[in-house]
């Protein structure tokens, strides 16, 4: 906690105003930041400080986000990859995951520079109308998300204690109050506790790289792009999913919220220091995400495709095989608890995020207790009704679902924010360079693209 936290009402007057630049901003939104209750809480050092304790201020948000890079919805595209293709989809995780830092750096400086998370951009400058159906488009993807998570987080529990799918997502509900328990000690708790389970993945991964020691050659030239990737219709499919699932819509939200919480000095020097320092730990919390994506995506080669299981493709399949064949007792234990840990994180963040687009649209502010179990609730009863009365097989098919809602609503959130962060009028000095806007357009466009052929496809399968 900060010694002289800077309140809402003071960290937010020094914004400019530019009344013509916000269509639908209203001057009382000025004193209501983005998560107002741990608004500008963690304390950033000044200027007689070395650089790097000013910078490990800014650390923690970036992590937050990257959960959704690793989130169980993304295991078995890897997964899949890996086993039938061995190492050669290694270059497709490498362009998304420089897509990713992209957009991610782009969403903590429009955070950074006007004081608003994208919801609340969005409210200010669509007419109320549309708003609505940007709130519940935003919603759906939401529910979809936290449908993967708590799906993820139900297998793990199912894999490594014999719990019932059922149980294991009405146990999910817990996450919420974490939630609300370590937001009440200060927003460092959180974004701890998520860094903490992030490391278990890392170290739980680490472990099977050692045991499957996947042939560094191989890896290497996975990295390189090649032709196969185009020229082969089933590879192109998987390439496509992994590159589609990467950016998660609630992510861009998130991210452009918790930024804030830094008590930064809120003017223009503040912010560039503020924007420098963010963009740095989104990009390397980042790669961390690129290590246990492509780390998952290796020992599926190492362990499936180079013994003859190509046709691995189901988490449960790979937790039965992966400690015969890597000769590892632990082995399947650490995948399960690396999942588990995956599927936690994410319904943490994925709460968060909803509280952060209900505010953002809606200027609803309810109990927070009461927000972030109707977010949860949300999530749980789809996947409690349908495992009743479908059982396993018919979780796999939601969660099937719930990949095609979020790409239906990546435009809804890509497109808003790179708009944005482009305009001068809104952004000011902070707008991005000609040669970024070009970029960021350009890498908007191939994710839509990619999306939108990845929902044809599962359409019409």
């Amino acid at each position: 906690m900060p010694e002289n936290p800077s309140t809402p009402e003071t960290a937010l007057t020094d914004l400019p105003r530019k009344a013509s630049a916000w269509r639908f901003a209203r001057d009382e939104d000025r004193t209501q930041p983005s998560l107002p209750e741990v608004f500008s809480t963690v304390h950033v050092p000044d200027g007689q400080t070395s650089w790097l304790k000013r910078f490990l201020a800014f650390v923690g948000p970036g992590y937050m986000v990257s959960v959704g890079y690793m989130d169980p919805g993304n295991w078995a595209t890897d997964l899949q990859g890996g086993a039938q293709y061995g190492y050669t989809l290694l270059c497709v995780i490498m362009l998304s995951n420089l897509m990713a830092i992209l957009l991610q750096a782009l969403s903590a400086r429009l955070g950074i520079a006007t004081g608003r998370d994208l919801a609340q951009a969005c409210r200010d400058q669509y007419h109320p109308a549309i708003n609505i159906i940007l709130w519940l488009a935003c919603e759906l993807a939401i529910i979809a998300c936290d449908l993967a998570e708590v799906i993820g987080t139900a297998v793990a529990l199912q894999l490594l204690f014999g719990l019932p799918l059922l149980g294991g997502a009405l146990l999910s509900i817990f996450d919420a109050f974490i939630v609300l328990l370590l937001m009440g000690r200060g927003f460092r708790y959180l974004e701890a506790f998520v860094i903490g389970l992030l490391t278990i993945i890392a170290l739980c991964f680490a472990v099977q790289l050692v045991a499957a020691a996947p042939p560094v050659a191989s890896i290497l030239k996975g990295l390189l792009p090649t032709s196969q990737v185009i020229t082969t219709p089933g590879m192109l499919y998987i390439a496509i999913g992994i590159i589609g699932a990467t950016v998660m819509p609630h992510n861009l939200y998130l991210h452009s919220s918790i930024v804030q919480t830094r008590a930064y000095e809120r003017t223009p020097a503040g912010r560039r220091e503020a924007i420098r320092w963010s963009t740095w730990d989104s990009t390397i919390a980042l790669m961390l995400a690129l290590f246990i994506n492509a780390a998952i995506l290796i020992v599926a080669a190492a362990a499936f495709h180079d013994t003859g299981h190509q046709n691995v493709a189901e988490i449960e399949d790979a937790y039965r095989l992966l400690s015969p064949i890597l000769g590892l007792g632990i082995a399947s234990t650490l995948f399960a608890l690396a999942l588990l840990a995956a599927g936690t994180n994410s319904t943490v963040t994925g709460t968060l995020a909803g509280q952060i687009i209900m505010e953002g649209f809606l200027r609803l502010r309810i109990p927070h207790w009461a927000r972030r179990l109707l977010t949860r609730g949300l999530a749980i009863i789809p996947v409690a009704v349908v495992t009743v009365l479908y059982g396993g097989h018919g979780v796999g098919t939601l969660l099937l679902a719930s990949q095609v809602i979020l790409s239906l609503q990546l435009p809804f959130a890509v497109i808003p924010l790179v708009m944005f962060v482009s305009n001068r009028r809104k952004m000011g000095e902070f707008t991005i360079s000609p040669f970024m806007t070009v970029l960021s357009w350009g890498v908007a466009g191939l994710i839509l693209i990619l999306n939108f052929k990845l929902l044809y496809d599962t359409l019409a399968g």
